[in-house]
């Protein structure tokens, strides 16, 4: 679904990524929300609560890291991080803080579109912890029961591979980074366990993919993290 009129907020203290920003969500039919600064930033996302916000790291007075922590402790917005290419420590953590995805720079105005229709269809879609049953493609999944199908077949998993798709689908569409899945899997103290989930997301991908070797729905991002692709087939 592309939420038409959507109010996008752009923070970024560089003044000509604002403007071409702009001019791209606008002809594409969004309204834009400007901020130069996280102090800034924070009083717009909450008094005029925008649909989505395009988030630059390096911000003066408050950092992006710290702009995105506050507005995770009191919003589920969809937050997509601008990011530069060395950024990977700052980008990593701003995904473990709870921003959804990151665009890197320089980057195209075809991309950005792109990830912010994604990130608003999956807004708009209801949370799998609500649905008792949840079908993409030839995967099915009944929650209820703890049971998952690919296609007529019936597919035994151990209880840490359920539990890791059922974290990919709660959170489809969303970049995960490596330290959250362990968390979500193992609690706070399993950053050490890095191998093992490599290992049960390889197990996984054998069980529900097509093709594992090229994988559909389960994807690496390189040095960060997986998402869970349901944008092919999804129901």
């Amino acid at each position: 679904m592309h939420k038409q009129g959507a109010y996008i907020l752009i923070i970024d203290d560089e003044i000509e990524i604002i403007r071409a920003l702009s001019r791209g969500l606008t002809a594409h039919g969004y309204r834009v929300l400007t901020a130069r600064n996280g102090e800034e930033a924070l009083k717009i996302v909450f008094q005029q609560r925008p649909d989505l916000i395009l988030l630059d790291l390096m911000l003066p007075t408050i950092s992006g890291l710290e702009v995105c922590r506050r507005i995770r402790e009191e919003s589920n917005v969809p937050i997509i991080v601008l990011s530069v290419k060395d950024q990977e420590r700052d980008k990593v953590q701003a995904l473990d803080l709870g921003a959804d995805d990151y665009i890197a720079k320089p980057f195209g105005m075809r991309e950005v579109i792109a990830r912010i229709q994604v990130a608003l269809r999956h807004l708009a879609r209801i949370q799998v912890g609500t649905a008792p049953r949840l079908e993409i493609g030839l995967l099915r999944v009944d929650f209820a029961q703890r049971r998952v199908w690919v296609g007529e077949t019936e597919i035994k998993l151990t209880p840490t591979e359920y539990d890791l798709l059922k974290v990919f689908l709660t959170h489809r569409g969303k970049l995960l980074t490596r330290d959250m899945l362990q968390e979500q899997l193992w609690g706070a103290q399993s950053k050490g366990k890095l191998h093992s989930l490599h290992v049960h997301v390889a197990q996984l991908r054998q069980k529900i993919e097509p093709d594992p070797d090229h994988p559909r729905f389960i994807l690496t991002t390189p040095g960060v993290g997986y998402r869970f692709d349901d944008e092919q087939g999804a129901s």
